[in-house]
């Protein structure tokens, strides 16, 4: 299902009210999925999956986790660290910039995530089994299980946030190695975003195999259309 957005809805900090809710209904395994580089213009897009625990504690223990926009580099690094600790089971999965190409963003963002799900796992154990899925914004049709597209998912939901940290801190780390083989473009400051310093190298060195083809600014360069 996709429930309707309301401003208003939006908590202080992202809490367990979704996921209560679905405990409350006998849903024990809740997977948060959200996304990461959606909007670069290079590199993989990245998705994260958390399955967090049915303890009232997680909230208390995940207090300063949020919309991994709104924090830090520091603390995005300092509370994947407790996610990846206190979460029942969580995944990474990427799409890559040619996957990108060939699919469009929309389905390529739903690869990575159908894939973050696949590989959400204790260490040491198998993948394992979500009985619903919180996604921000977004469904997976060719997943079987049920599911709730929330807009602003990140900023209102802990899974989802969670997840969101786990994308994000998972694609800036890959970023940063690929910056170390195209060190032209500064990967490592930007991510792959549409910076104007990320423009001017597009339009001196030209787009290297990391590029989204498909998006206009690196289409047009590739093409000969930006002198």
């Amino acid at each position: 299902m996709t429930r309707q957005f309301n401003p208003a809805e939006i908590p202080a900090m992202p809490d367990l009210s979704f996921e209560s809710r679905l405990w409350d209904s006998g849903a024990i395994h809740i997977a948060g999925l959200d996304e990461a580089g959606r909007g670069a213009w290079a590199g993989p897009v990245a998705a994260g999956a958390v399955i967090l625990p049915l303890d009232p504690k997680i909230a208390d223990q995940l207090s300063g986790v949020r919309d991994s926009k709104q924090m830090t580099p520091a603390d995005r690094t300092y509370w994947a660290e407790i996610i990846r600790t206190r979460a029942l089971a969580w995944g990474v999965g990427f799409s890559t910039n040619v996957e990108i190409d060939e699919l469009g963003i929309v389905p390529a963002t739903r690869l990575a995530m159908t894939r973050a799900l696949e590989g959400a796992y204790p260490p040491g154990c198998p993948p394992f089994p979500a009985d619903h899925l919180l996604i921000d914004a977004l469904r997976l049709p060719d997943v079987p299980l049920p599911q709730t597209a929330l807009i602003k998912g990140d900023a209102r939901s802990l899974s989802i946030a969670a997840a969101s940290i786990l994308a994000k801190t998972a694609r800036d780390a890959l970023m940063v190695e690929f910056d170390e083989e195209y060190p032209a473009y500064g990967f490592a400051r930007h991510k792959g975003y549409g910076t104007s310093s990320h423009w001017q190298a597009l339009q001196i060195v030209g787009p290297c195999k990391i590029h989204r083809f498909s998006f206009e600014p690196v289409r047009l360069v590739s093409c000969g259309q930006v002198k």
